[in-house]
């Protein structure tokens, strides 16, 4: 069974930003993030936050690039490193031109997706060496991480039914995407103080207050 490896933190502090509030929802494919964090966004304004919403991969210009090669069925088979190394490129680009820049102005971003997804995705689930994968990881991330990370957990069997046409990831074994389901869940008992694990499968109006619970306090603190 897959297990974390040794990460970052262990050598030098995470960094969680002091301006702003950063959140992540990760989990597997069909799992409910985009519907929940559009929920989240929607009770934040309500209370007078200015939020943005944000996702990985693609939400810049090289990302929609990076977003194609690596989803696009007719890419075909990729080296699992040359992978790896396009979805971090992404989240390079999208922490320094989207994240940083709203977090500075003090606002509430929320992403679907970050590091995480790719430490389940490309370590957990092509299997390579986790804690290599987290090194370059979070140098393109200069190390941020979320205040919080929300994982919606769900059997990949339920998730991966509710869609038509698969991508190029959402195409993988089954038994990939167990892996990657046990890779979110693993990180998220390593550090419980940062996440939330919540039942997919319980009603969305369950989930969102069960998520908004969680994030009360850290509005408070911030």
């Amino acid at each position: 069974m897959w297990a974390p490896a040794r990460r970052v933190c262990d050598v030098n502090p995470p960094a969680y930003s002091e301006h702003g509030l950063f959140v992540c929802f990760e989990g597997g494919d069909g799992a409910g993030k985009s519907t929940q964090s559009r929920l989240l966004r929607d009770w934040l304004v309500d209370r007078g936050r200015t939020v943005l919403l944000t996702f990985e991969p693609g939400d810049t210009e090289v990302g929609k690039e990076l977003r194609r090669i690596v989803l696009d069925p007719a890419t075909g088979h990729l080296s699992d490193r040359t992978e790896a190394l396009l979805y971090i490129a992404d989240k390079a680009e999208h922490v320094d031109h989207v994240v940083l820049p709203a977090l500075a102005r003090g606002e509430v971003v929320i992403t679907d997706r970050y590091v995480d997804s790719t430490l389940a995705y490309q370590g957990a689930g092509r299997t390579l060496e986790v804690s290599e994968v987290e090194g370059v990881a979070r140098w393109a991330t200069a190390d941020l991480r979320p205040h919080l990370t929300v994982v919606l957990d769900l059997a990949p069997e339920a998730g991966l039914g509710r869609f038509d046409g698969r991508d190029r990831i959402e195409g993988q074994s089954l038994e990939f995407h167990q892996r990657v389901r046990q890779g979110f869940l693993d990180l998220a008992a390593a550090d419980p103080d940062h996440y939330a694990v919540l039942d997919a499968r319980e009603p969305i109006e369950e989930i969102a207050a069960a998520i908004r619970a969680r994030i009360e306090p850290l509005l408070e603190d911030r």
